[in-house]
């Protein structure tokens, strides 16, 4: 079983233009989570994919490697699909997918395990998407934070920005409030199936890519991830933030 894994990055974001290459610390963001990715040893491609010859030429000069798509995608896997239809070696459909979402500098290699352990350990998962605990009542507020619901069997319900589940208003942990964090794993042959399949209502309304696989014939599964200080890159202003907790983080230290 192959393990690929994609990271996505265009400049045009529209809350934060030029976001990949910003810095944090002093290193590109697209930087760090390349090389916080790479720290998962069991690869068996990963790339950069991007539309724009910056992210590219910046890539070439570090020795990422880097793959050309098309500008038009609006979504972070249908770019990924393409760049794996480009990739070099042979992939079959039931071989594994990452999207590694290129505004989590602070990604840990383990992530990667949980997000792919669910399709290694159970040939029925097609997908599935990293979960963490919420334990902040602002983070649950917070619309840049996507929030998802599962059921019992760990299939995915709903996702929003919304504050999910209600919770009569009040926060508390013991409500397993969950987000999303920007690791999605597929099997090859659902992520074709994601990207013929149009935007679809609650996609478009949410703006976010789970709530598509809702009008599918399979499931996304949740890869349930513990609280831990590991925060996105959603404006300008997270930059701070971010640094603030990164310069003390055990992986920084790594490759600083």
């Amino acid at each position: 079983m192959k393990k690929i894994g994609v990271i996505p990055a265009r400049m045009a974001a529209s809350r934060f233009p030029g976001k990949p290459l910003y810095p944090i610390l002093g290193r590109p963001m697209i930087e760090h989570v390349y090389l916080r990715a790479k720290m998962y040893g069991d690869w068996d491609r990963l790339v950069l994919a991007t539309c724009d010859r910056e992210i590219e030429q910046f890539a070439s000069a570090k020795g990422i490697p880097v793959i050309m798509t098309g500008s038009h995608h609006t979504r972070a896997l249908d770019r990924v699909a393409e760049a794996v239809g480009l990739l070099d070696i042979d992939i079959d459909d039931d071989d594994i997918v990452v999207n590694v979402q290129g505004d989590e500098p602070m990604l840990r290699p383990d992530m990667i395990d949980a997000v792919m352990a669910p399709l290694i350990n159970d040939e029925s998962i097609p997908a599935t998407v990293l979960a963490m605990h919420i334990v902040d009542k602002s983070l649950w507020l917070n619309p840049d934070t996507v929030k998802l619901v599962d059921n019992e069997a760990g299939e995915v319900l709903y996702t929003s920005r919304a504050p999910i589940p209600y919770c009569k208003g009040e926060f508390t942990a013991a409500h397993m409030a969950r987000r999303i964090y920007g690791l999605f794993a597929f099997r090859l042959r659902y992520l074709k199936a994601f990207t013929e399949h149009k935007e679809t209502r609650l996609e478009q309304l949410e703006a976010c890519d789970s709530n598509r696989i809702l009008d599918m014939p399979f499931r996304q599964h949740i890869a349930p991830y513990p609280y831990v200080a590991s925060f996105s890159v959603d404006s300008p202003s997270d930059i701070g933030f971010v640094e603030e907790h990164m310069v003390s983080d055990e992986y920084w230290e790594m490759y600083k």
